[in-house]
């Protein structure tokens, strides 16, 4: 059922509320729509100075997209704090057992905490909303064992509210596919290493110049599945060898094409 206008006011105000109690704040931050919301409330609410954002450079998140990140976070005139994650360090997060973003969120918000004690930010916060509610979310439990609030689903927000919130205020995401980092590209059980994180990016950023929007590319060794979105399967296979080029300068021998979603 959709979201009726009265419902949605609802949510924003309650959201302003949530924020104005927290003081000061400092959002972990990704360039996608959930977070940006988040980031934007918080600069609207509390202010340059107390609503910041903090986004984790590591070799998971692809430099298209922290190029991004900045440009969006400037777009709001937030501040963004670029900071190290050392979750590659880490044993248990390189053997992507299934928990690996525990390990990656528990690294982004020792790295937050850190910025925090530093500038006297007295919270953190990250982009959960509703809809999170129903998955294993094991960077969820990372949140709660640092005390990280979220405030979008105190406030009740959804993917419906977010992207509508995006919308209504010209924010830049409103539209933007869902995303998740490089590592979730690498099959549960294979290891995490630069190398391979470094192979996914460039194929990924062969095959977006192609114009493709929505887009994933598994590792699977040599082999890669390439995911699209439903309405761009057709034209996929009609460049299917300019894929295969794009792909073959990544290190890839071969490669298999469907419909990102589907099974």
């Amino acid at each position: 059922m959709a979201t009726t206008d009265r419902e949605f006011d609802a949510r924003v105000a309650r959201l302003d509320e949530v924020l104005a109690g927290l003081g000061r704040v400092a959002v972990a931050f990704s360039g996608g729509v959930d977070s940006t919301v988040l980031l934007h409330a918080a600069h609207r609410v509390l202010g340059e100075r107390d609503g910041v954002a903090v986004i984790a450079d590591s070799p998971s998140l692809p430099r298209a997209e922290l190029h991004e990140a900045r440009e969006v976070a400037e777009s709001i005139g937030a501040r963004l704090v670029e900071v190290r994650t050392d979750e590659g360090d880490d044993p248990a997060y390189r053997a992507n057992a299934g928990d690996r973003c525990y390990f990656c969120k528990a690294a982004l918000f020792r790295a937050m905490e850190s910025f925090a004690r530093s500038e006297r930010f007295p919270c953190l916060a990250f982009g959960e909303i509703v809809d999170d509610w129903s998955d294993d979310r094991p960077g969820a439990r990372a949140a709660r064992e640092f005390g990280v609030v979220a405030p979008l689903s105190a406030a009740g927000f959804g993917k419906e509210d977010v992207r509508r919130y995006a919308a209504l205020h010209g924010l830049p995401v409103a539209d933007k596919p869902a995303s998740a980092c490089l590592a979730s590209r690498i099959p549960v059980g294979t290891e995490v290493t630069p190398e391979r994180l470094a192979r996914v990016e460039t194929a990924e950023a062969g095959l977006k110049g192609l114009g493709f929007r929505v887009l994933r590319v598994r590792h699977h060794g040599t082999h890669a599945r390439v995911e699209v979105g439903a309405d761009e399967e057709v034209r996929a296979r009609e460049v299917s060898s300019r894929i295969e080029a794009v792909l073959a300068e990544a290190g890839f021998e071969s490669h298999e094409l469907a419909v990102y979603g589907q099974l």
